[in-house]
């Protein structure tokens, strides 16, 4: 079932190929547009590249100089306009405290994920 009215593009940013892959399948599978990074570096070279992106969707934990919170206040300052959701396996977090539109627990179910994003889009 496609979540998306109309064709919107993701940002997926997770540093584990597998989980990476898995996320951009239920993604483009319920219609999304879907550009994918591995870490922080790349997360934000892809945001510039594309103006399209409506979505970040990220891991908190990633190696490399910025983690998912510090990523999410990054995309925030250069695009306000861009919803933000954060996920981990490792730990929980406030929303509001985070400063992120949604929060989202490892493991994910695809139906979830996808009505998450769908919600938060519109």
């Amino acid at each position: 079932m496609s979540y998306s009215q109309s064709l919107q593009t993701v940002l997926v940013v997770e540093d584990e190929p597998i989980v990476r892959m898995y996320a951009v399948d239920v993604l483009e599978d319920a219609g999304y547009d879907v550009i994918e990074a591995g870490d922080a570096a790349q997360a934000l070279a892809k945001l510039d590249a594309h103006p399209d992106i409506a979505l970040m969707f990220s891991d908190i934990n990633m190696p490399g100089e910025m983690d998912g919170f510090a990523l999410a206040r990054e995309v925030h300052r250069r695009r306000p306009d861009v919803r933000l959701i954060l996920t981990s396996g490792k730990m929980a977090t406030d929303k509001a405290a985070a400063g992120i539109d949604a929060f989202v627990p490892k493991p994910y179910s695809a139906d979830g994920l996808t009505r998450l994003l769908h919600a938060t889009l519109h």
